[in-house]
């Protein structure tokens, strides 16, 4: 099977607030059109009866129109979910290099995002060294912020 990455879905609680932070925070950009998806097809996918998605697809930084997007969706009726912690399984974080770990933080943490961790840096043999943090986004994602030396 030949396969190439597409995206990364995040399912918010509120959509437009949550594309708003990682367009302010990470430049991130909008890759119109907003969806606003329901239907016979969406029911079959999800297997959810009458389903309804709304929300957009976000240009990573770094990538050009064509490349991986984070899409961010809300359903009409979302599942609350328990806050993940960094060691929960299934999907564990995103991770945005940055030129400044602890400006970084602070910008996230300025936006209604919150730490996890302590900032760290540690030589990693082979590679560099890493100064790194885990965040969370307004809605409890949790995020990366690694600058490598």
């Amino acid at each position: 099977m030949k396969a190439q990455y597409v995206h990364t879905n995040l399912i918010a609680r509120d959509w437009k607030k949550l594309a708003d932070f990682y367009i302010t925070v990470f430049g991130c950009r909008p890759k119109p059109p907003e969806r606003n998806l329901k239907g016979g097809w969406l029911d079959g996918l999800t297997g959810l009866p009458n389903a309804h998605l709304r929300g957009m697809h976000l240009i990573l930084p770094g990538w050009g129109d064509d490349g991986p997007t984070l899409e961010v969706f809300q359903y009409g009726e979302n599942l609350h979910n328990p806050v993940k912690q960094v060691h929960t399984e299934g999907f564990g974080h995103l991770a945005f290099a940055v030129e400044n770990v602890e400006e970084s933080l602070a910008e996230v943490l300025r936006h209604g995002g919150s730490a996890v961790g302590t900032v760290v840096s540690s030589a990693v043999p082979g590679v560099g060294m890493l100064h790194v943090v885990y965040v969370r986004d307004p809605e409890g994602n949790i995020l990366e912020l690694q600058k490598w030396d």
